[in-house]
């Protein structure tokens, strides 16, 4: 079966922007009204919580000309506290949401504005690659702004000492990947006379996500990324494709030999990279471009002489990578909330001002003189990017902007400058996921049973508790579950958003 894979979304801007509006808010005498000097967000938390009234939450508001309200929910709980909001109604005007089947079931409840109408109007965010948007619709229609996230970034970050070391090439095919992992694991790269090393971790979410490592390999190898659909519209699911299968019978015998660790379907993910910082892998395979800075500096607190570097994932046809959805999540507006047309509009324009210059550096760079400084050139070069970690980055994570886009410059180390440049160019050879976009009603019901029984199926055949006839029952047991409904409601979904 030849199997077409986009590269470039199908959808154009004048597209998006064409979508009609649906329904009208539904008034809430509680709520703000449209010229309330404050806003309320839900935002995610990873790491600590920035101190209320601080610096860069304080230049942002002077630039958007209102207060902001945030509540930075956890994210280990993050989906279970949306969906709660959700269902209480207690919501703020804007609302950072994943894409997952509760999110699509309450947007597809009228629960949310559609916003596609109005993107024409805001210069900073019509300015965005259409992806962007399309991978973040609902049944062809708009309903939030996307965390940008750039879209091509997969990349390995990987010990070049130990790979220079051991004469070793970036991986390009199965067999280069194996004999990677055996001569880390084997061959004592980092010479303290133990086999205590391997070439890269897996964890309990190892199939998760849109950096799934066994996924980014299959993609990089020809494969389809989580989803193929051939030139008639017929989809397949990656882990029925020769080239998934190839790499999960190459990950059960690296398991089987030892050469991957044991304990991989209790590990964090957060541990697996802390793997990566003391020391102990060749490889990270869940990582992105601009990882490659951040993993050397926590490495050479640990070993001072150890080297990073960053590669994109490389197959038989050259640099094929396996595209994201461009997104960390995406805020939207909830209608028991945001009153009216009014009111939306004018949120959409505070959203659209944090995408401004000075708005953009802030979040990028932080405060002049605190975090980074102006060079002669015209360009900034970080003075604490210790502090910006801790300061700046739980705004950059959760709210709008783009490097690259309003935003001076950056004087940086090799690596970093490495990494940003990987992430841009890198685009052009991303291979999107078809199913990003479409909405499936037997996923939104069952869509995480589905996907359990298939993660735990691949655990049980990597530990050799499955073989492989065990493993094409589990297949079957998926279709018959409900994945041939899956298939054939995509199918569908697909071909009505083609016309």
């Amino acid at each position: 079966m030849k199997f077409v894979v986009k590269q470039t979304a199908c959808w154009t801007l004048t597209a998006v922007l064409a979508l009609g509006l649906t329904g009208c808010g539904n008034s809430d005498s509680g709520a703000a009204t449209a010229d309330s000097s404050t806003v309320r967000i839900s935002l995610m938390q990873v790491g600590d919580i920035p101190k209320t009234g601080n610096d860069v939450e304080t230049g942002l508001e002077k630039h958007i000309g209102k207060d902001l309200d945030i509540q930075w929910i956890p994210s280990s709980a993050f989906n279970d506290k949306v969906n709660v909001m959700i269902a209480s109604g207690n919501l703020p005007h804007i609302m950072r949401l994943n894409y997952i089947p509760t999110t699509v079931g309450a947007i597809r409840s009228d629960q949310f504005w559609e916003i596609g109408p109005y993107l024409k109007d805001y210069p900073n965010l019509a300015a965005q690659d259409p992806e962007y948007y399309s991978n973040i619709t609902v049944d062809g229609k708009l309903y939030g702004v996307p965390n940008f996230r750039d879209i091509g970034r997969a990349a390995i970050v990987y010990r070049k000492d130990w790979f220079d070391t051991l004469k070793l090439g970036v991986p390009k095919s199965i067999d280069d990947w194996y004999n990677a992992a055996k001569a880390i694991a084997t061959k004592d790269p980092d010479g303290n006379g133990k086999n205590d090393t391997y070439a890269f971790p897996l964890f309990k979410t190892y199939t998760e996500g849109s950096q799934a490592p066994l996924t980014r390999i299959a993609v990089s190898l020809g494969g389809v990324n989580r989803w193929g659909v051939d030139e008639n519209g017929k989809f397949t699911p990656e882990f029925i494709t020769p080239q998934y299968t190839e790499v999960l019978q190459m990950m059960h015998r690296l398991y089987a030999e030892k050469l991957i660790n044991a304990d991989f379907p209790s590990l964090d993910s957060t541990e697996a990279d802390k793997m990566m910082a003391s020391g102990r892998i060749g490889m990270k395979l869940n990582g992105v471009a601009t990882n490659g800075k951040s993993t050397q500096q926590l490495l050479t607190a640990a070993v001072p002489d150890g080297v990073v570097d960053i590669s994109p994932f490389v197959g038989p046809e050259g640099i094929r990578i396996a595209g994201e959805p461009g997104n960390f999540g995406f805020l939207a507006f909830p209608k028991a909330t945001v009153q009216d047309e009014a009111q939306l509009k004018e949120l959409l324009g505070t959203l659209d001002k944090l995408m401004d210059e000075p708005t953009s550096t802030l979040q990028l760079r932080g405060i002049e003189g605190k975090h980074y400084k102006k060079t002669a050139d015209g360009k900034t070069e970080f003075i604490d990017f210790d502090g910006y970690q801790r300061d700046v980055k739980p705004y950059r994570d959760n709210l709008l902007n783009i490097e690259g886009y309003h935003v001076p410059e950056l004087v940086d180390t090799e690596l970093g400058t490495k990494g940003v440049k990987l992430s841009k160019d890198d685009r052009k050879y991303a291979i999107s996921n078809p199913a990003y976009n479409l909405v499936s009603d037997i996923y939104t019901e069952r869509g995480q049973e589905l996907d359990q029984m298939i993660s735990d199926a691949q655990t049980k055949y990597i530990m050799g508790e499955l073989d492989d006839a065990g493993w094409q029952q589990a297949i079957t047991s998926w279709r018959t579950a409900g994945g041939d409904q899956l298939i054939k409601e995509y199918e569908e979904a697909y071909a009505k958003l083609k016309q």
